[in-house]
């Protein structure tokens, strides 16, 4: 192997992953919520983090909403 490569004359070209980067964030998700998708990790031998990834992904393709109406007692 060469101490030293001439990279000038090199072409560059875009990253053809850049729109599959992950981007970190921080959430706040119940014990419960946690215990399910490790549990679910152990079964198929996924990180936890990525079937909760798979899980929102999923969401978006199907075009899920969620209904959030809370009743009041009577």
């Amino acid at each position: 192997m060469k101490d030293q490569y001439d990279l000038s004359k090199m072409k560059s070209r875009k990253n053809p992953y850049v729109s599959k980067l992950k981007k970190p964030v921080t959430m706040r998700l119940s014990e419960d919520v946690i215990d399910y998708f490790k549990r679910m990790s152990e079964e198929n031998g996924v990180p936890y983090q990525s079937l909760i990834n798979l899980y929102l992904r999923d969401c978006v393709a199907q075009h899920r909403k969620i209904d959030i109406s809370w009743h009041a007692e009577a």
